[in-house]
Parts: C-alpha cells; structure tokens; sequence
C-alpha cells in the first residue's frame, strides 16, 4: 500500500469495531496483535459459534474475521448463514472467512452465503493489512448506500449508486450490480433490463447475465431466459444462482424433470447448500422419484444439525419418504427403509419436543409404516388411540387433515376419508394449493407403489389411444382403475375410449351402459376439481347417445 492509502487504512481501522472468532487462542491473540499494529482499538475475541452470534445480536460489528473450523457444533458458513439471515450484520459491515482449508466443498458452501473475502492461513500482517483496507477503503467511499440499503429506502439508494457512478468510477462494477438489484426489488423491471444490458454491452460478466435472465423470467420470456442461464453454467460451471435460477425457468415452462436434474447436478458441486437440498427433495417427491427424494430429504436433514434452517418439517418430510418407500414387504430393503423412518421420527420428537403437534403427526406416519410392514393390527390400535386426540374434523389444519386423510386411506377407511377431506374442502375452498392436495389424495389414495403403477398403466393407455388402439387403451385404463377406482382422470378417459369405439361400432351399447357406471362414479365430484368441466361435456354425450 502507498503511504496515502495506508494512512487512510489506518484511519478506517482506528473507527471500527472487529469481532474476531477461531478456536484456537493462539490465534485470536495473534490477529488481535495484527488489528492493532494496523490502528484498531475495538477488537472481541471469541472461540466459537454461539458466542459469536449471541455477541452480534447485542452488539453492533463492522468486520467479522471468523474462521471455517470451530470445532464441535457450528463452523464458519452457519454463522455467516445465521447472521445474514436474522440481519444481525448491516449492509456495511464486512465478514472475511479465515480458513487453513480450501477443499472445493468448503469454499462452495460458504460461497453460497457470500463472505465478502477469504483469508488463508498463514495469516501476516502485511496481507492483513492489504486484503482488508482495500475492502475497508471502498466500504468507505459508498458508505452512504449502505446506510439507505439499512433503512430499505431503495429509491434513496439507487439516485445515490446513480449520483457516485461518475464520481467514483473504480467502483462502478459494484455500484452497477446494486443498481440491476435494487431496480428489480421494487419491480422496475426494464431498468433493471437496461442497466445489464449496458454491463453486457461493455463486456461478459456472469452477474449481469444472471441478473438479465432473472428479469427475463419476471416478463414470462421464459424460453430466451432458459437459454440464457443453460449457456452461463457452460461458462461458468460453478456459478450456483445460476442452476437454482435455471431450475426455476424449467419449472415455470412445465419441466418439472429437466428442472430436477438441474438441481441433482448443482447438488453434486455444491452438496452443503440446504436450501438447494430442500428444493430438490421437494421436487423429485413432485415427481414420484422417491430415491432421490429420499436421499435429498436425508442430506437436509443432516445440514441442518447446526443450522439456523433446520425445521421439524425435514424430518417428517423425510420419514414420510421412507414410508412410501417401505410400503412393499416383497421389496428386500422395505424393512430397512420402515425401521429408519421409525428412528426419524424418534429423533424428530426428540429435537423438536417444544411443537405440541409434532407427536401426533409422527404416529399417524407411524400407521403408515405398520400397515405397510403388514402390521395392521398395530397401525389399527395406533390410530383408535390417536383419535380422540385428533378431535373433531372441523378444527384440524389443512396439514394435519391431509396427514389423517392418508393415515385412514391406506388403512382401508376410506370412507371416513373422504369425508374428512369434503370438510376440509369446503372449509379451505378459497385456498387452491389446499384444494389441490386434497383432489390428489381423493384421486390417488394408495400407497407409493401402486400409484406408479396405476400412472404407469395411464400412460400405457394414452399411448395406445393416440396410436389408435382403443382395445389396447381400454384395458389399460381399466387395469389402472383396479387399482384407483375413484380417480377422475382415469374413468374420463376410459369413457372416452368407450365413446370412440362405440362410434366405430354402434352396435356395441355395452358400451355406453359401462360409461354410464364410470360417470355415477363421479356424480358427486366438486366443481372446484380440474376434471369437472370434461365430465360434466362427457356426462352431455352420453346422455344425449342413450337418449
């Protein structure tokens, strides 16, 4: 450093408060020593996590120089996570990650939650010095953004980044990158459009394309977005918002299953990112692909042992999985898979004892897994005792009646069920992701495994229609609705099937007399419900054919 900017160096070191967090003393003495040679006054030391964050909570920090490996308990990317997420550190602040190890799954984890540096060990004096009053020179200079991004007053800070660009041009990479951010955050989504675009103009940056395909993806342009974000990973293979924003344009364009090998495979670079684990889980159970759902959920649960993320939900999320998984005494390792969703739920309990209806949602999983082992007469008690607990159905929260809805399917009540589930509807009928649940559940209330099967033989079916095998098509829909006689879908389309044959062969009124039984199926289906419109057409046909 020049004299000029270490002097100024020493000035921005003299005004702030550090907070310095490794477990060994040694070396908190030591960088004490080093903040101190460098003008610093305020300095705490403290060996781990929770006194760290507890400090922060009470006490405002401008650098934070924590290092990955505390020891026992939480490391250097839960703090970091913990702190950015209860906004115990100001926008102005700085957290530098101190770490002797640089293994690829270390520095991609903690770069999930951004750490404005790293420092390597060994550490001196002259590359504390360095490394650290450059950051504190330009903390400096935009200081008074800082201030407005605190006070969340985003237009303030957005003239201000405009009224600095000329003036502080070494920092324009920055002041850019705020701009695109800030403009997006309160919907302006052409700025936001304009400002990377005039990046990108000047030059290739990974930000600018990402924050530019985000915007993108705001305007619905969802295919020139899906582009954009597939030839940026190419580039820049660890770049990580860009998987979790790709993933995003592939749901959005009803890709469901690209979207999930998007996420396997930024898991597989970054494996310690909970959030990315936890989208993933949810989105191969979406997809009927319980193996990977199972061993996301399991990696969720076990990143979040020591972070501020953790939540019982992992859990039952998790045993959940095990059980659809376990519902198959043929199946070699069902056993396995019932016995380890006991144990989850076990230590469920355990770690979440203060959630007074955690106990009873893990028992009615445990009937699942009894009825699925064969144990019917154990998943019978069970559930006779829990329901006195459950109450009356119309006080139970959406979550738990869909918990009991399932409990009392798979152990052959289903009539009780579906009452259950009408009260639910008409209670949450204005809730579309509520009503959802339940259609799902009336149409396909089996276990895992025969409802692949029934999916399975669907799409056998569909085939065989568009190829024009009606007589194969019928006996596909036919065999999958052995197996879920009450889904809508599934007796529409033998209807329809029925329809065309009978048309080729009007002699066949058999036909038409079976979607007569098909449709009394449905005579009771709710309007709200997807197929309602198509049933209510194809209930006209047939009344009008048989007339």
């Amino acid at each position: 450093m020049t004299d000029s900017s270490q002097t100024a160096g020493t000035n921005l070191f003299a005004k702030l408060s550090f907070l310095v967090v490794d477990d060994f003393e040694n070396f908190r003495l030591s960088m004490r020593q080093m903040l101190r040679s460098c003008g610093a006054d305020r300095i705490e030391l403290v060996a781990h996590a929770t006194p760290a964050i507890q400090y922060c909570t009470y006490n405002h920090v401008d650098v934070v120089l924590c290092d990955y490996n505390l020891g026992e308990g939480k490391n250097g990317q839960h703090v970091l996570e913990e702190l950015r997420h209860k906004k115990l550190l100001k926008r102005s602040s700085l957290f530098l990650m101190v770490t002797a190890e640089t293994s690829k799954e270390m520095v991609m984890g903690a770069r999930e939650y951004q750490p404005d540096s790293y420092l390597t060990k060994p550490i001196n004096r002259a590359m504390l010095e360095k490394r650290l009053g450059a950051l504190l020179l330009q903390r400096s200079a935009l200081l008074p953004i800082y201030r407005e991004l605190d006070r969340e007053n985003l237009p303030e800070a957005i003239t201000l980044c405009l009224q600095m660009l000329p003036k502080q041009p070494r920092y324009k990479t920055w002041l850019m990158k705020t701009l695109g951010d800030l403009y997006f955050q309160l919907g302006d989504l052409s700025h936001a459009l304009k400002t990377y675009d005039d990046v990108l103009a000047q030059r290739e940056i990974s930000w600018a394309r990402l924050g530019r395909c985000r915007v993108l993806l705001a305007n619905h342009q969802y295919d020139e977005a899906v582009e954009g974000l597939k030839l940026l990973i190419e580039k820049h293979p660890d770049y990580m918002e860009a998987y979790d924003l790709l993933a995003e344009g592939l749901e959005k364009q009803g890709k469901p299953a690209r979207a999930q090998k998007v996420l396997e495979q930024a898991a597989r670079h970054s494996p310690n990112a909970l959030l990315r684990q936890r989208h993933l889980a949810e989105l191969a159970g979406a997809n009927q692909d319980m193996d990977t759902a199972y061993q996301a959920w399991k990696q969720t649960v076990i990143l979040g042992t020591y972070s501020i993320h953790d939540s019982s939900r992992h859990y039952l999320a998790l045993a959940q999985t095990l059980t659809d998984l376990s519902d198959d005494p043929d199946n070699d390792t069902a056993s396995d898979r019932a016995d380890e969703a006991l144990e989850v739920l076990g230590r469920m309990e355990k770690r979440f004892a203060e959630e007074p209806e955690l106990k009873l949602r893990g028992d009615l999983v445990r009937c699942r897994v009894h009825a699925g082992q064969g144990r019917m007469n154990e998943a019978s008690q069970l559930l006779e005792q829990l329901k006195p607990a459950l109450g009356e159905a119309d006080n139970l929260q959406p979550e738990m009646g869909l918990e009991y809805a399932r409990t009392l399917f798979r152990l052959g009540q289903g009539a009780e069920a579906k009452v259950l589930l009408g009260n639910l509807a008409e209670r949450f009928a204005s809730d579309p992701a509520i009503l959802q649940k339940i259609e799902n559940l009336l149409d396909e209330p089996v276990g895992f495994r025969q409802k692949l099967k029934a999916r399975a033989l669907n799409r056998d079916g569909i085939q065989a229609f568009e190829g024009g095998d009606l007589t194969g098509a019928a006996e596909a829909f036919r065999q999958a609705l052995a197996i879920v006689p009450d889904h809508a879908a599934l007796n529409l389309n033998l209807v329809q099937v029925l329809v065309k044959e009978y048309e080729h062969q009007p002699q066949r009124r058999e036909h038409l007399q079976e979607c007569q039984r098909l449709l009394q199926r449905l005579a009771n289906l709710p309007e709200q419900h997807r197929q309602h419109r198509r049933y209510k057409a194809l209930l006209r046909k047939i009344e009008g054919l048989t007339s």
